[in-house]
């Protein structure tokens, strides 16, 4: 099973790397990826405090929300250290785009984008669908580019989901 899986994931992989290459969607995944950047969820969240009524209640989830998400994804990371595709692929093959960190499991472009993605669904659901997007396409992203896995994407969204869900929980009493 886990290895009839593990081939569905490179073959995954290896299709959109190929559309990323044949359709020329390089620039538009390192955009996407670069919007899922750490810092744009702190000036969002700062500039929502500041300038609207639910911003206190948005920066408190999206703080909760990032302090369960982020001490999961560096255990998670580090134990599992799986290689990325980059790094053990032939030359070529992938994008001259160098990832920050060595291993690929969890995404962790791909968890932020849907800590942030779960924060707006509770706060501000009416731009829940179009964040969702946003965030399946920064986990797209990541592959066309080449530094990550199919599964590893899932593990993010899974990872970016269940602590937004859990610090809404918390925060709710």
């Amino acid at each position: 099973m886990l290895l009839h899986l593990a081939e569905l994931d490179r073959r995954g992989f290896c299709l959109l790397l190929f559309w990323g290459k044949k359709y020329r969607l390089t620039p538009i995944a390192l955009k996407l990826s670069t919007s899922g950047n750490g810092p744009t969820y702190l000036y969002l969240a700062v500039l929502l405090l500041l300038l609207h009524r639910d911003g206190q209640s948005f920066f408190n989830l999206l703080l909760a929300s990032f302090l369960l998400e982020l001490p999961c994804y560096l255990l998670l990371k580090n134990t599992i250290r799986r290689t990325r595709p980059c790094h053990c692929l032939p030359a070529g093959l992938v994008h001259d785009f160098e990832p920050s960190d060595r291993y690929s499991l969890p995404s962790g472009h791909t968890a932020g984008a849907f800590v942030f993605a779960c924060a707006v669904l509770q706060v501000y659901p009416q731009f829940g669908v179009p964040v969702l997007c946003w965030a399946a396409l920064v986990g797209g992203s990541r592959i066309v580019l080449g530094v990550h896995y199919p599964l590893d994407i899932v593990a993010g969204m899974m990872l970016g989901c269940s602590s937004g869900y859990w610090a809404g929980q918390l925060l709710q009493g």
